[in-house]
């Protein structure tokens, strides 16, 4: 069973988003964690592979994209749609639906941004958890800690 962390932003921009996802990937890696963050489509991995090199002036972010079967040494792995690599147990989820092989992760992480759609989306995804029995909690990040 996972255990879904449901962080809800207060800022609507795409970026902010992205920019929290990130953060909770360097978050998790520094915890001793492996990372798998599932973006929606290959256009969003991208920008998310983009933003690891660059979010942070003082910091680095070990990661690639998933390459092949998944398999990596790399701790954090971007991807959409590819199997996600086998040693990760946290999966940002960045995408809609839930992916098919959650329960694969000990730990998943849902951003929710405060637009109208983003918010309803997450209620699909929250109560899909639910029904699936995972352990649900809900934080909020404010602009400052993101």
């Amino acid at each position: 069973m996972a255990h879904v962390d449901f962080y809800i932003l207060d800022n609507n921009g795409t970026e902010h988003r992205k920019r929290c996802a990130c953060a909770l990937a360097g978050k998790a890696w520094h915890e001793g964690h492996r990372v798998y963050i599932h973006a929606s489509s290959a256009e969003e991995a991208d920008a998310m592979d983009q933003l690891l090199w660059t979010y942070n002036d003082i910091a680095f972010l070990p990661h690639e994209r998933v390459r092949g079967d998944g398999k990596s040494d790399i701790p954090i792995l971007v991807g959409c749609g590819e199997h996600p690599p086998s040693r990760a147990d946290v999966m940002i989820n960045l995408s809609h639906p839930v992916p098919p092989f959650f329960s694969r992760f000990a730990k998943i992480i849902e951003l929710v941004d405060d637009e109208a759609t983003g918010r309803e989306l997450a209620r699909d995804r929250y109560r899909f958890y639910r029904e699936h029995g995972q352990t649900l909690q809900t934080h909020t990040l404010n602009q400052n800690h993101g």
